[in-house]
């Protein structure tokens, strides 16, 4: 049977390509309905979620068949990508990281598939490669997730995943000597590496899949942190904690900086946090103890002071605070507020030269304030201008660490930080050969459907008319409380340099205004992200940025619900569509890898409350047959074990089905590839050409 199935696809292959009607291959449909309390629910695509399958094999190589011949026709496809490739080649560096004697940084040439991490010692010395991730495969596809030193650095852990997947392994490197050891641990993913000493490290980890074959699409359980004592096997790592009672909980170590205490930090998925800690000095700790209880907050640990902690948490403040705990005192009414809530979202604190770095968010832009740790302010940092600050941080000794600065019209730069005076000065520039002078960007403010004010960035090259004529490309995210901040690509250049015009959305469900604005568009409030993005479209279209028929739509992971979700509701304000590795089914994300972590940030279909909200916006459950969609082209890959390409694989199917005029609805499946980080240059490169190509060509422009 299999074998007659696989032929019907095949058969299906033969297309023609002009511009009134594509052919796309034929998509088998079965019969199987799934019962959601008392509805009947219609999966005639359940067979592609079968990854490994032979005949989601050949229908993957028929699919992308059709799209590939599509963007073969798109005349100025080359033109586009020769551009990137020119844009790209330039040398990109991280800022340097004080560790002991060393000083680390990473380096990209230009168009290496993966960044290499150099060493050297003090600011001047010679510097030398510490880990070249483009060695470790022929093609790039092997890249570098993690790396950390024992704490003389005497050794050099890191972790590296193969074609894009989330799954890892850790390697250890004798610095003295540049050895490998034959230290290997597998069957670990969402993990650090924390060093006791120079004699082993803390990681999270989990027991090896039954099936190797559905390791990238199986649900994936009981994480666990181990300690793994260097020079011995995987297999005598000592088991640190475990919750055989709850499987679907993600838990991390670390330690402060002093190595006293051993910090976990539980979820039971991407909200909501438990912290645990053991004190490795007290010889009495008869384990762990619990300092916030879980899972109504987020809470992190940023340092200790002896034997209290401080933490930064949002417990009675939605837009974070720091506080100051006793381990063996933590009722929240024993905590001393060290930095108190502010008006504008505290994301995140660093420490360094004793001090405390925190960042905020006023309107989606940096805002850094030093403080002691008794809660001080020593100063306001002082940045360039409005955009993305990071890399506030060092170690206590530190007299000065190095952090970057970007914004959209701002490349990124690193810049030398004195602790004690606050003087920032530029330590190396950006050698992107592009001018930035000739591009500018304005920050709105626009309505959504309740009358909420949304802010959105707007960038497009000076002199350009606000006609309605322009091309333009909307880009959001709205959830999992992240930020979207100002930051600098060249992947946008050819488009702005074709006179588009590059908009980006901070919608409610992220975490720009803290937890208030994370909640109004998570779980039944989902629909308020959805209105946001729509009424970002029709504000650019009311001012006359752009038209309907010149409007593209596109986000990734989230963001891919987020297109999804809108296309199907408005087709009519979209002319082009770029969900990517997209979450699309919403009845059924919960049952593959890792989505049952989302279940806090979405609700879940095996509950009825939670079924009747999700069902009236999954973008797989709400295309209608013979709705004019916009044009589409998805874009997922065989290797994505965190949105598994199913949900791509049969939304393109019910699509195809549904679209009711010539607008292509395409998938374009890449291989060796996963949810996008660790993606090779050339493969990045590859991809945004398509992008852009299909977006010009379906809106009737051409590249110039």
């Amino acid at each position: 049977m299999q074998r007659i199935f696989s032929l019907t696809l095949m058969l299906g292959i033969a297309m023609t390509l002009n511009a009134q009607r594509i052919t796309y291959p034929n998509t088998a449909k079965v019969d199987h309905t799934d019962e959601y309390f008392g509805t009947s629910i219609s999966d005639p695509y359940r067979w592609l979620e079968n990854d490994t399958a032979q005949n989601t094999e050949v229908w993957v190589q028929a699919q992308n068949a059709v799209t590939n011949a599509y963007l073969d026709k798109i005349p100025f496809r080359n033109a586009i990508k020769n551009r990137l490739t020119e844009l790209w080649d330039y040398a990109r560096y991280s800022a340097p990281y004080n560790k002991g004697k060393y000083y680390i940084f990473s380096k990209n040439d230009g168009l290496q598939n993966q960044s290499v991490v150099y060493y050297q010692q003090g600011l001047t010395g010679e510097a030398k490669v510490l880990i070249d991730p483009n060695k470790l495969s022929q093609d790039g596809t092997v890249a570098l997730q993690g790396t950390s030193f024992s704490q003389n650095q005497k050794y050099f852990a890191y972790s590296v995943s193969a074609s894009g997947s989330d799954w890892q392994e850790i390697y250890v490197k004798d610095m003295a000597t540049g050895a490998l050891l034959k230290d290997k641990l597998e069957y670990v993913k969402f993990t650090g590496m924390a060093w006791l000493g120079d004699e082993g490290f803390f990681y999270s980890g989990y027991t090896k899949p039954a099936d190797e074959m559905t390791k990238y699409s199986a649900k994936t359980e009981y994480q666990k942190v181990f300690y793994h004592k260097i020079g011995t096997p995987q297999s005598a790592d000592k088991l640190i904690y475990e919750d055989k009672e709850h499987p679907l909980r993600y838990v991390s170590a670390g330690l402060t900086e002093d190595k006293r205490f051993l910090i976990l930090g539980i979820s039971e998925g991407t909200d909501g946090s438990e912290i645990k800690v053991k004190d490795l000095k007290d010889k009495n700790s008869k384990g762990f103890i619990t300092v916030v209880k879980g899972f109504d907050t987020n809470a992190d640990v940023i340092d200790n002071v002896g034997g209290r902690l401080l933490v930064q948490t949002n417990h009675g403040a939605p837009n974070y605070k720091v506080v100051s705990i006793d381990p063996k005192n933590p009722d929240p009414k024993n905590w001393k507020t060290i930095i108190p809530e502010k008006a504008y979202k505290l994301s995140h604190v660093g420490t360094g030269g004793g001090k405390l770095f925190a960042s905020y968010l006023k309107d989606a832009n940096s805002y850094i304030e030093q403080y002691n740790y008794s809660g001080v302010r020593d100063r306001v940092v002082e940045l360039p201008g409005l955009g993305t600050a990071g890399g506030f941080g060092a170690e206590k000794n530190n007299k000065f660490f190095f952090y970057t600065f970007t914004s959209f019209t701002y490349p990124a730069t690193i810049f030398k930080y004195d602790i004690a005076t606050g003087k920032s000065t530029v330590y190396r520039k950006s050698e992107a050969k592009v001018n930035p002078d000739n591009y500018v960007t304005e920050q709105v403010f626009y309505p959504s459907k309740d009358g909420t004010k949304v802010p959105m960035f707007i960038t497009y090259k000076k002199g350009l008319k606000k006609d309605g004529t322009n091309p333009a490309m909307l880009y959001a995210y709205g959830g999992f409380n992240i930020n979207l901040t100002p930051g600098f690509t060249v992947a946008n250049i050819p488009f702005l340099d074709n006179g588009g015009i590059y908009c980006q959305a901070n919608l409610r469900g992220g975490g720009e205004y803290g937890e208030e604005w994370h909640k109004k568009g998570m779980l039944a409030n989902k629909q308020n992200v959805f209105d946001d993005f729509i009424a970002a479209a029709e504000y650019l279209v009311k001012e006359k940025y752009t038209s309907s028929e010149k409007l593209a739509i596109r986000g990734g992971s989230n963001g891919g619900l987020l297109v999804g979700a809108c296309m199907t509701q408005r087709p009519d304000l979209f002319k082009v569509a770029i969900p990517q590795v997209g979450v699309l089914d919403m009845l059924r994300y919960q049952k593959f890898t890792v989505g049952w972590g989302w279940v806090v940030e979405y609700g879940s279909s095996d509950k009825q409350e939670d079924f009747n909200y999700l069902i009236k916006y999954s973008p797989l459950h709400n295309l209608k047959k013979g709705t004019c969609y916009p044009a589409t082209l998805i874009t997922t890959a065989d290797h994505d074990d965190r949105v598994v390409p199913a949900h791509s694989f049969k939304f393109a199917a019910a699509l195809q089905e549904a679209q009711g005029c010539d607008n292509p609805a395409l998938i374009r499946i890449d291989t060796k590839a996963g949810h996008g980080a660790g993606k090779p240059t050339s493969k990045t490169i590859e991809e945004l050409a398509d992008i852009w190509a299909f977006t010009l060509y379906n809106m009737g422009e051409t590249y110039k």
